[in-house]
């Protein structure tokens, strides 16, 4: 299965964004309300200025405590993101994802961003795509 595949059985759920100059606390609260584990930061929300994953915030929560949530976003996002396209396969994205030790992965039509693909989202469709084979090895076998 494709991206564009997967960010199409996901088209409900839309890509949440915050500006870099939105408190690390807001972000949290975005983040909790959702209950999703990272936001695209974004000024004008289609451009890709970074991202900022729940692990980012524990990271520096446990550095320098939670003066760090009054912080403009900006100062804690990954600014050098790792992207995908459309027709990169969802094996090619858990490839990236588990060479890059992260869990998100923007989705870039050139320039666009065009959605957002989690490790959750590939592993499932990988494991449709292992079932489809699955079940058509046993139709062979069995003559089907």
């Amino acid at each position: 299965m494709i991206v564009s595949q997967i960010l199409k059985s996901k088209e409900d759920v839309g890509v949440v964004s915050v500006k870099p100059s939105d408190t690390v606390a807001d972000a949290v609260k975005l983040l909790s309300q959702k209950r999703i584990g990272t936001v695209i930061v974004s000024d004008d929300g289609n451009s890709l200025d970074g991202i900022l994953s729940e692990r980012d915030i524990v990271r520096e929560l446990g550095k320098r405590g939670a003066s760090c949530l009054t912080e403009p976003v900006s100062t804690m996002m990954t600014a050098k993101l790792s992207t995908c396209s459309p027709s990169d396969t969802a094996l090619d994205v858990l490839e990236m994802m588990t060479n890059g030790r992260f869990r998100h992965l923007p989705v870039m039509d050139g320039d666009k961003m065009v959605g957002l693909i989690s490790i959750g989202d590939a592993v499932k469709s990988r494991l449709a795509e292992l079932a489809m084979e699955k079940d058509a090895l046993e139709g062979m076998i069995m003559g089907h």
